[in-house]
């Protein structure tokens, strides 16, 4: 059956009322504003949207760790008098920290006066210093008085070298101006000396790779880009890729099989673990630390566990930022099977945090048995047999 009228077009009556279905939905889709938000109110921004959550479920909080930790990657006040090293293990007391180890790091004059301060405090076993190098102008014969310089640095107190920054790959320049790689051979005598003595160096190379990706809101860390503008690393006019970074990276890794690495932030593939795996099972000399990153392993809580469990003597606990009421985030993400829980930084995630349940003997090792493994000269007092 056809209805016309003069100057229209033949509609079907099976044609008519899908249009009139359309219409409809789409009437019911485009919600008028008194439903789509509180009256009276504007949109909010991304980050004043933080809906409650009505989800019920065990939830455990843990305010110390179960065992105590090495915090390999440490960060807190520069240690200039006793006092604020008083300070600090006071803070780390209440969070069941062992040892810290400051990986600020420092050279010459200024690590010596750090280590004078952490003895005159008496609590040289609880906070260790290492050793760090300044990257900028690099130029030949560099290597060499580094390296020296980092003998000397050992025999006043240090017990590793790092964290050695992304500057280097990224910012830091060769005094002819030319962008000093992460490869640089100028360098090998620093990685080469590092091994000779038996320290770990610590190196944290480039920044998550979405900061050298496109700065569009398919971007998982377009909010930290848009809040830092400092970590926008999308200009190759002005940056290295992040691919390039990290080849950069495992070349020196490759070169230097009698060195140990541990990778900062787990060398920024938390969120790529079968690619960290696999450079774990070709490179023994290699390991990595969780700091900043409990986001990516919080979110894959089957996959980080399997992974943590299968590679349980080469990852170490790491914070970066010394802020005691962040920890017990990661004691609770580490240790419990809780579901569906906040994460302390919003512009680092969008997403809730799972628990990964880890043995207890897993634990042990990321806490402090892997970090006393690698680190001669840890100290044990404050630490299980």
């Amino acid at each position: 059956m056809h209805m016309r009228t003069p100057g229209a077009r033949v509609l079907s009556v099976p044609a008519m009322l899908l249009a009139g279905a359309v219409a409809f939905g789409q009437a019911r889709t485009a919600a008028p504003p008194s439903e789509a938000r509180p009256a009276g109110t504007d949109l909010p921004d991304v980050r004043q949207y933080k809906p409650r959550s009505s989800l019920v479920v065990p939830a455990h909080q843990v305010p110390r760790a179960r065992f105590p930790v090495v915090d390999i990657h440490g960060h807190p006040p520069a240690l200039t008098s006793p006092a604020v090293v008083r300070e600090v293990v006071t803070a780390m007391d209440g969070i069941n920290l062992g040892v810290m180890v400051q990986a600020t790091g420092a050279s010459g004059t200024r690590l010596w006066q750090a280590v004078d301060a952490i003895r005159a405090s008496g609590l040289q076993d609880r906070v260790v210093m290492f050793a760090n190098i300044s990257f900028q102008e690099a130029g030949p014969g560099f290597g060499q008085r580094a390296a020296a310089q980092l003998e000397q640095d050992v025999k006043a107190g240090a017990l590793g070298l790092g964290e050695i920054m992304k500057s280097l790959g990224l910012t830091a320049r060769r005094t002819d101006g030319s962008r000093l790689r992460v490869d640089d051979p100028e360098l090998d005598p620093i990685w080469a000396t590092a091994g000779r003595l038996g320290i770990p160096v610590f190196i944290h190379t480039a920044d998550p790779s979405e900061f050298f990706a496109p700065f569009d809101y398919q971007n998982e860390r377009w909010l930290e880009m848009w809040l830092f503008p400092g970590r926008r690393y999308f200009d190759r006019s002005r940056f290295p890729s992040f691919e390039e970074l990290m080849a950069e990276r495992d070349r020196v890794l490759a070169r230097h099989k009698g060195t140990r690495f541990i990778l900062a932030h787990l060398g920024w593939h938390a969120q790529d673990l079968g690619r960290l795996g696999a450079m774990f099972d070709r490179m023994p000399n290699v390991y990595g630390e969780i700091g900043a990153i409990l986001y990516e392993l919080g979110r894959q809580p089957r996959t980080a566990r399997e992974f943590l469990v299968k590679h349980q003597d080469r990852v170490l606990f790491g914070k970066d930022s010394f802020q005691p009421a962040e920890y017990p985030y990661y004691w609770r993400t580490l240790e419990t099977a809780d579901e569906y829980f906040d994460y302390y930084r919003d512009y680092h995630a969008f997403w809730k945090l799972y628990g990964l349940d880890l043995p207890d003997d897993v634990l042990r090792k990321i806490y402090y048995g892997n970090a006393v493994r690698l680190i001669p000269g840890l100290p044990r007092a404050a630490l299980p047999d």
